[in-house]
C-alpha cells in the first residue's frame, strides 16, 4: 500500500472487488435492485392515476389491480434479494476472515510484537464484520435506493419540471449536509477507532496476564486504567455523535420542509389548472420515496464513514508482505542431512544497533552448537534467521549447501523442530498438542514420543489421559509437564535439525534432570542448536559460540572457554557454574573455573 490513506470511494470499490469469487451473483442482485427500483417508482405514478380516475368517475379497478400486483411483486422480489444478499455477505465474510487469518499467522513475528495481539484480533474480527455490513447494505438496499433516485430524475421531469426541482433541491441538500458532517467528523472518527483498538489491546493484555494481575494486587489499578482509556474514547466519540445527531435533525427538518413545499406548490399549480390532484399525490409519493431512499443512502454512507478507519486497518493487514515468503522459483529442500552454515551474515533491527554482524560458522550434520552470551547479544536473532522469520541484510545461510532463502518455507520449517522456553501449548488435548508437528501420527506414535520425553507417566494420571484438555497455554499443567509435552512434540516431528531455546531455564533441578535425559534422546543424530543463559545446559555441546553485541567474540569447547579469561569465563564465574572434568564425565561437578 502507499502512504496515502484510502478515501471512501476507494474503500467502497476495494470492498466490492473482494466479491470477485461470486461476481455473477452480485451482478444479478444489482440487476434485481434496478428492477425493484423501477417497480417502486411505478407505484406513485399509478397511485396518482388512480386518484385522477376516481376524481373523474372513471373505472380505476384495473389500475388498482396493477398497483397491487406490482406492490406484491416488489415485496417478494425484495425478500428474495435480501435473502441471497445476506447469504452472499455471510459467505464472503467468513472467506475473507479465513484469508486474513492465514495472512496474519504468516506474517513475521515482529509484526505481531509491534502491533500486539489485541489490535490484530480486533482488525480481523471487526474489519470483516465491517465488510459484511458494507456488502449487505450495498446489495440489499443501497443499489435499489441509488437506482431509484437515478430513475426518478427523468420520470419526475417528464411529469412536471417545476415540481421536480423541489425534489432535486432536497437531494442536493442531503448530499451537502452529509459531506459537511463527514468533513467535521473524519479526524474524530479516526481517533475513536484508535482508542477502540487500544481498548481491545489492553483487555487482551490484562486477561492474558490475569495471574500476574491477581498476584500483584493490580485488580483495581488495571480496572482504573481501563476506565481512563474508556473515558478518552468517550471524549473522542461524543463530538462525533453530536454532529451525526445534528445531521439527523437537519434531515428531518428538510424532509418536513420538502413535503410542505410540494403541497403548497402543487396546490398553487392545481388552482391554475396546470397540475392535477393525482399528479400532486404522485409528487408527494415521490418525495416520500426520495426521502426514504436518501435516508437509506445517508445512513449507509455514515456507516461506511464510521467504519473507514477499521477497513483501512484491515486492508493494510491484507497488504502486508510476508517478508520471508517463497520466491517464485523456490523448490522444496531435498532430504536434509543437517549441515548448517552461516556465511558472513548481518542483520540489523531498523536504525538501532541490535542485530548480528558478520557472523560465520559451520555446524556439521549431527553436531551440537550452543549460542551463549548476554541478553541482547544476538542469539535469538541468529536462530530466527535460520527459520526465516527474518531475512539477512547481508550474507547467506545454507543447509547442506542449499541457500535457505531459495527453498520453500514449508520444506524448511518441516526440517526444523523447536523446543521453546515457553512450551507454546494450545488449549486443546495433550494428544493434539503433541501432534502439532505431525497431525497424521498414530496414537502409538504419540505415546512413544511421550515415553521418550518422560511424559507418559504423568499423562496417564490425568483425567482422560491423552484426551485431557490442558487449558489456555497449558495452565492445567506444571512447568515441567508443559516442557515435556513440548519435547514430545519435537520428538514426534522427527526433524533433522533441532533448536533448544532455553528449554530447561524455568525448571527445578530434579525436573531438569528428567528433561535432560529426554533432550539427550531427542538430540541423538540431529544437528542441534542450544540457546542458553544457564551455561550448565551447554556443557555437552561440540562447540560453543559466544556472542556479544551481535558478533561472535569466542568459540570453542566448554573446557577451553571456561579456562580462558574471556567473556565466557566471566559468565561462568558470575553464574557460579563449574567446569566438567572430562568429556566422558561432564555431568559431574568439578573445580570452579579458572580466571
Amino acid at each position: 500500500m502507499t502512504g496515502e490513506p484510502l478515501n471512501l470511494p476507494q474503500i467502497y470499490r476495494r470492498a466490492l472487488a473482494l466479491l470477485e469469487p461470486e461476481k455473477y451473483l452480485a451482478i444479478l442482485l444489482a440487476v434485481a435492485g434496478v428492477v425493484i427500483a423501477a417497480i417502486q417508482l411505478a407505484e406513485p405514478i399509478l397511485f396518482g392515476r388512480v386518484v385522477d380516475a376516481l376524481g373523474k368517475g372513471q373505472d380505476a379497478y384495473w389500475l388498482i389491480a396493477l398497483w397491487a400486483a406490482l406492490g406484491l411483486f416488489s415485496i417478494l422480489a425484495g425478500a428474495v434479494v435480501a435473502t441471497y444478499a445476506d447469504r452472499l455477505a455471510h459467505r464472503q465474510k467468513l472467506a475473507q476472515m479465513a484469508d486474513v487469518f492465514e495472512r496474519a499467522i504468516s506474517l513475521p513475528q515482529h509484526y505481531h510484537t509491534e502491533r500486539g495481539s489485541g489490535a490484530v484480533i480486533r482488525t480481523i474480527l471487526s474489519g470483516t464484520s465491517s465488510l459484511f455490513w458494507l456488502w449487505l447494505g450495498a446489495m440489499r438496499d443501497q443499489l435499489t435506493a441509488l437506482f431509484g433516485i437515478i430513475l426518478m430524475i427523468p420520470t419526475a421531469i417528464s411529469m412536471d419540471e417545476r415540481m421536480s426541482m423541489i425534489l432535486f433541491a432536497v437531494a442536493a441538500l442531503y448530499t451537502l449536509m452529509n459531506v459537511y458532517v463527514m468533513g467535521k467528523t473524519s479526524a474524530g472518527q479516526a481517533a475513536v477507532e484508535s482508542y477502540e483498538t487500544q481498548l481491545s489491546g489492553r483487555v487482551v493484555d490484562v486477561i492474558g496476564n490475569v495471574s500476574v494481575v491477581q498476584s500483584y494486587a493490580r485488580l483495581q489499578a488495571e480496572a482504573n486504567a481501563l476506565k481512563a482509556l474508556m473515558q478518552d474514547l468517550l471524549n473522542a466519540q461524543y463530538p462525533v455523535l453530536s454532529w451525526w445527531g445534528i445531521l439527523a435533525v437537519l434531515q428531518r427538518a428538510a424532509a418536513t420542509l420538502t413535503m410542505v413545499t410540494i403541497l403548497v406548490a402543487g396546490a398553487t399549480l392545481a388552482a391554475r389548472g396546470e397540475l392535477t390532484v393525482g399528479q400532486i399525490v404522485s409528487f408527494v409519493a415521490f418525495a416520500t420515496l426520495l426521502i426514504g431512499k436518501l435516508d437509506q443512502l445517508s445512513s449507509f454512507v455514515v456507516r461506511v464513514h464510521q467504519q473507514a478507519p477499521m477497513l483501512r486497518q484491515l486492508f493494510a493487514l491484507m497488504d502486508q508482505s510476508v517478508a520471508s515468503a517463497d520466491p517464485p522459483d523456490a523448490k522444496p529442500l531435498p532430504p536434509v542431512r543437517g549441515d548448517v552454515r552461516f556465511d558472513d551474515v548481518t542483520f540489523k533491527y531498523g536504525d538501532g544497533p541490535q542485530g548480528i554482524y558478520d557472523v560465520s560458522f559451520n555446524v556439521p550434520a549431527g553436531a551440537t552448537v550452543a549460542l551463549v552470551g548476554p541478553t541482547g547479544a544476538g542469539k535469538s536473532t541468529a536462530i530466527a534467521l535460520l527459520q526465516r522469520f527474518r531475512m539477512p541484510d547481508k550474507g547467506r545461510i545454507t543447509i547442506d549447501g542449499n541457500i535457505i532463502s531459495a527453498v520453500t518455507m514449508q520444506s524448511l520449517r518441516q526440517s526444523i523442530a523447536v523446543v521453546f522456553q515457553d512450551a507454546g501449548l494450545f488449549n486443546r488435548s495433550i494428544g493434539e498438542n503433541i501432534r502439532i508437528g505431525r497431525p497424521d501420527a498414530t496414537d502409538a506414535d504419540v505415546e512413544r514420543a511421550a515415553r521418550l520425553a518422560e511424559a507418559h507417566g504423568f499423562i496417564s494420571h490425568k483425567p482422560g489421559g491423552y484426551d485431557f484438555v490442558i487449558g489456555e497455554r497449558g495452565a492445567s499443567l506444571s512447568g515441567g509437564e508443559r516442557q515435556r509435552i513440548s519435547i514430545a512434540r519435537a520428538i514426534l516431528k522427527d526433524a533433522p535439525i533441532l533448536i533448544l531455546d532455553e528449554a530447561t531455564s524455568a525448571l527445578d533441578a530434579e525436573t531438569e534432570a528428567k528433561i535432560k535425559r529426554a533432550l539427550d534422546t531427542l538430540r541423538t543424530g540431529r544437528t542441534t542448536f542450544v540457546i542458553a543463559h544457564r551455561l550448565s545446559t551447554v556443557a555437552n555441546a561440540d562447540e560453543i559460540l559466544v556472542l556479544d553485541h551481535g558478533r561472535i567474540v569466542e568459540r570453542g569447547t566448554f573446557e577451553t572457554l571456561a579456562e580462558g579469561d574471556g567473556l565466557f569465563a566471566r559468565l561462568v564465574a558470575e553464574g557460579g557454574f563449574t567446569v566438567p572434568k572430562t568429556t566422558g564425565d561432564r555431568d559431574k561437578p568439578a573445580e570452579p573455573a579458572a580466571r
